[in-house]
């Protein structure tokens, strides 16, 4: 399944090593995969900190180490929350860039009751950089969801760090 990701992964570390930036990186209803992704690159370390899945309140404390107040009338799966979390694992991870996703992949009840199909990502760079992005597949098939969602939050972030050029 990586190898369909490899190319724009590639792409990714081009851009972030051009500069010498590192990114963070928050998975949710991709469940890993984008951190995989970034991680089919060899040398990855060159430009990769580190992340982590945030799937429940544990892991979401330990990997963003805020107080419970901030998340205070956060509903997961918004681009507030998921630029956030983006924002959260830069800066507990002292990269450059940050990028969080969040959703939910379907064929279970969310709870949150958030819709089968919905992503969103946030992505988070250096000079206040902030984007937001939300893919809605209106699919209950929790695989192709979770493809889906990674090949977008890769996408956008590339198209975020083409953006951001200097």
């Amino acid at each position: 399944m990586l190898e369909e990701y490899n190319e724009i992964a590639t792409r990714i570390a081009e851009l972030l090593r051009e500069r010498g930036e590192k990114i963070a990186v928050a998975d949710g209803a991709t469940g890993g995969l984008i951190s995989a992704s970034l991680l089919t690159v060899p040398g990855a370390l060159s430009f990769y900190v580190g992340g982590g899945v945030v799937y429940s309140k544990a892991s979401r404390d330990a990997l963003y180490a805020l107080g419970e107040e901030t998340f205070a009338g956060m509903r997961s799966a918004t681009e507030d929350y998921a630029a956030l979390q983006a924002r959260a694992i830069r800066d507990n991870f002292r990269a450059d860039w940050g990028i969080a996703e969040s959703g939910a992949a379907g064929s279970s009840k969310h709870p949150m009751g958030v819709a089968s199909g919905r992503s969103c990502v946030g992505v988070v760079g250096p000079g206040g950089i902030e984007a937001t992005l939300v893919t809605e597949t209106d699919s209950d098939v929790r695989i192709d969801n979770m493809k889906a969602f990674t090949r977008r939050a890769l996408e956008f972030l590339e198209k975020t760090l083409l953006e951001a050029r200097p």
